[in-house]
């Protein structure tokens, strides 16, 4: 099995005037959103939802980080991909690269975050579902599907 690491879910984020706060910048919680936004597309693709809405077994956001490196203001237009870099036997860690379309492309940030599937009846972790686990292998061209 090769590396995970692929960035497969891309999606373009317009910033808002309103995003930014009194400093004139975007403000540092608008970047966890737009890394929600990737995260959400990526359980999408991924048949995560799917799971959570007919057995109630879902991810739960454990741990998250983000490393500012430039300042981002309106107007822009952000780019962010999201990828899975681990797979465990109840957790999975994405990460995120945020892309500003005004400055030619260049890295405003990146994060990560750490999810552990959860059974929401118990509310203990479980395992991640083989076909999932298939599913985010297949995104990440780590395997083909039939």
């Amino acid at each position: 099995m090769g590396e995970l690491g692929n960035w497969p879910v891309n999606l373009e984020i317009p910033v808002a005037w309103g995003d930014m706060d009194s400093f004139g910048h975007v403000n540092n919680t608008l970047y966890l959103r737009w890394c929600e936004s990737a995260r959400i597309d990526y359980f999408m693709r991924t048949g995560v939802l799917e799971e959570m809405g007919s057995s109630k077994i879902g991810p739960i956001l454990a741990h998250a980080a983000i490393d500012y490196r430039v300042p981002v203001e309106f107007p822009d237009t952000i780019d962010i991909s999201s990828t899975v870099t681990k797979l465990g036997n109840t957790s999975f860690t994405m990460e995120y690269r945020m892309c500003s379309q005004a400055k030619d492309g260049l890295i405003v940030a990146l994060g990560k975050s750490i999810m552990v599937m959860v059974d929401y009846s118990s509310g203990k972790p479980v395992p991640i579902a083989d076909f999932i686990r298939e599913k985010v292998m297949a995104l990440e061209g780590q395997i083909t599907t039939a």
